[in-house]
């Protein structure tokens, strides 16, 4: 699928742990070498924590501050870009809404023409409930790039959805695996502690591999404007992605 090389782009990253954490330095220094205005918006609630440590993309000096503040200030204050960043939860529609709404800048600081944002949602985060909201909001755009990853300790998947002219020509998440959307999980505010503790397990390697697709995906719509994955699933047992491919529409190794 075809995307404008010469739009401005806007990044929504809802989720800064184990997948986002390593999601964030790659999409920064990519936008930064972009011909073109780019912003990024990191959303996160979470604080990190000793725990995180482990496989997270955070250090020491990290305890106990905001993930989404510590990303957004450490790599874009080194790629010169500005910092933006949500240090809450989005777990309310219109909040969502308002996030990847695109806006009308001029095309170049020389050009008096206007153009909108081609906008990225990305959504890295641990919990159905979340991806719910994202796709309500998938649905309602005009236009929007949503690409979902979800992993465990050993296998996950991530799947880029397509709205564009206010009709879905690429499924998200939601449509790819309808189970989720039926889900009764919580938003991360509602879990306690405790349910915080029992949490699914995952591996950095996981977290990584799941990241490493997204940083793929974005790359080849911003640097390339193509993509042709719909879908890659992957297993860090097997070290094996399979992607599900636009053109082809088959599985590939």
């Amino acid at each position: 699928m075809k995307f404008p090389t010469d739009r401005p782009v806007k990044v929504v990253m809802l989720g800064a742990g184990g997948t986002g954490a390593y999601v964030a330095p790659h999409v920064y220094r990519l936008l930064h070498v972009l011909d073109r205005p780019a912003r990024f918006i990191i959303c996160d609630g979470d604080i990190v924590e000793a725990k995180n440590l482990i496989r997270q993309n955070f250090v020491p000096a990290d305890l106990g501050e905001n993930k989404a503040r510590v990303l957004a200030e450490r790599y874009s204050t080194v790629l010169g870009i500005e910092t933006e960043y949500v240090p809450n939860f989005i777990e309310k529609l219109p909040d969502l809404m308002e996030l990847i709404e695109p806006e009308s800048r001029k095309e170049n600081p020389y050009s008096y023409r206007q153009t909108k944002d081609m906008v990225i949602l990305l959504g890295c985060v641990d919990n159905n409930k979340t991806r719910q909201l994202c796709h309500q909001a998938f649905n309602q755009c005009e236009n929007l790039i949503y690409i979902d990853s979800g992993n465990g300790e050993y296998t996950g998947q991530v799947v880029c959805g397509v709205r564009r002219n206010g009709r879905t020509v690429l499924k998200s998440i939601g449509g790819v695996h309808p189970e989720m959307l039926k889900a009764t999980d919580k938003f991360p505010s509602e879990v306690s502690c405790a349910e915080a503790a029992q949490e699914d397990p995952q591996s950095i390697a996981a977290n990584i591999a799941a990241a490493t697709a997204v940083v793929i995906m974005v790359y080849n719509i911003l640097a390339h404007g193509e993509n042709l994955a719909r879908q890659t699933d992957f297993s860090t047992k097997t070290v094996r992605m399979q992607t599900v491919v636009e053109k082809q529409r088959r599985k590939a190794a």
